[in-house]
């Protein structure tokens, strides 16, 4: 068995379920962002999806749940999927568990959040206070005042916060069954300072998981949301500590759908979107021969069109730069919803082998998965 990653057409949306060879699996976020009964959607069905894939090894959970942030593009109907301990009207039949809970701390402390974001809210914080079930991203420091406003001693849920610059305690041994490692980047220090409003995209978890096959590592970066300035932190953090090696990818999911923002938010560019310095440096000399980049986001727009007017990601400037990356490397850049057919959505697959990570488009591939295209040996 190898460890595969799944990611899911939805639009400007996310949801990445990552299978490890000893069976567990990771579902990091979760946005149904199909319209029931508009034949003209293009999105999956999600909860078909995940729920066909977990019924198959006859499982009703995840091991781990997480939300890399709260914005509806990353939390859409997750309360009409999961089973949530919280809520007795939020369980029964049919709901997917979630054997731990991942999180920022933005998800337990911010306050006036609606929907979706509130009922993952209130289910945090309920586990954090029962003391099992969840894990909380954040400098620890950061809960003191909630741990006391739910009486509660921070010192007693130590073991259920991971800062940056760690390890993922059950995650951090690529010699193990699993063969993986999750080493946290963000939220860090420097975004968690005292503010009255939450600002989730800054806060959200960015990490690297490394898979270890055969001997073998493959890194893939997962990046949510962020912009270039907290790419640019996350960036200039690792150098003063040495952890230049946690920034490696061989796979990267990259932020914001393809959002110039991520890139450099000063200047969108006329075609291509210009980099910082530090953005620059993570793209380019972190990149392995042969790297992929995903973008979980709508098909890149064509210039002039009324889509390359839109305010919204994808941006072509920005892809433009993505593609002069894989170019340079003879990898690949790919877009969840160009991969994926339109009457029937399909989720596009990177499978990790010995021979490296190999993007498969769902959509053309047999049975025997002989569309797989590896892209990288050694």
């Amino acid at each position: 068995m190898m460890a595969i990653l799944t990611f899911f057409p939805l639009g400007n949306a996310d949801c990445t379920r990552i299978d490890l060879k000893d069976g567990r699996k990771i579902l990091v976020d979760y946005a149904d962002m199909r319209i029931p009964g508009d034949a003209g959607n293009t999105c999956i069905d999600l909860p078909t999806a995940l729920d066909g894939d977990l019924r198959a090894v006859k499982r009703d959970y995840f091991d781990v749940v997480m939300f890399t942030h709260l914005d509806e593009d990353h939390t859409k109907r997750a309360g009409d999927f999961f089973h949530f301990e919280r809520f007795a009207s939020r369980q029964g039949e049919g709901r997917i568990k979630m054997n731990d809970l991942w999180v920022p701390a933005a998800a337990l402390t911010e306050e006036g959040s609606t929907d979706d974001a509130q009922i993952i809210r209130q289910e945090a914080r309920h586990r954090f206070i029962q003391g099992k079930g969840i894990r909380v991203f954040s400098r620890p420091e950061r809960l003191r005042d909630f741990c006391k406003r739910n009486g509660i001693r921070l010192e007693e849920r130590m073991h259920l916060i991971t800062d940056a610059g760690n390890l993922v305690p059950g995650y951090d041994d690529l010699n193990a069954p699993g063969g993986i490692e999750i080493f946290v980047h963000n939220p860090m220090a420097w975004r968690l300072n005292d503010r009255e409003v939450e600002e989730r995209n800054e806060d959200a978890v960015v990490f690297q998981a490394v898979f270890r096959e055969a001997g073998v590592d493959t890194r893939a970066l997962f990046a949510s949301d962020v912009n270039d300035v907290t790419l640019g932190h996350i960036v200039q953090t690792s150098k003063t500590h040495g952890n230049e090696d946690r920034l490696r990818w061989h796979v990267f999911k990259i932020p914001h759908h393809c959002s110039y923002k991520s890139l450099n938010c000063a200047d969108k560019g006329v075609d291509k979107t210009v980099p910082t310095d530090d953005v620059r440096w993570l793209c380019e000399n972190q990149a392995e021969r042969h790297g992929i980049m995903v973008s979980t986001s709508e098909s890149i727009p064509g210039k002039g069109s009324e889509r390359d007017r839109d305010v919204q990601p994808p941006h072509r400037q920005a892809a433009a730069y993505y593609q002069d990356v894989t170019g340079a490397i003879d990898g690949q850049f790919e877009v969840t919803m160009e991969n994926s057919p339109r009457r029937n959505p399909k989720a596009c697959q990177i499978s990790i082998t010995a021979a490296g990570a190999s993007f498969v488009a769902m959509a053309a591939m047999p049975v025997d998965y002989a569309s797989a295209r590896p892209m990288r040996a050694g």
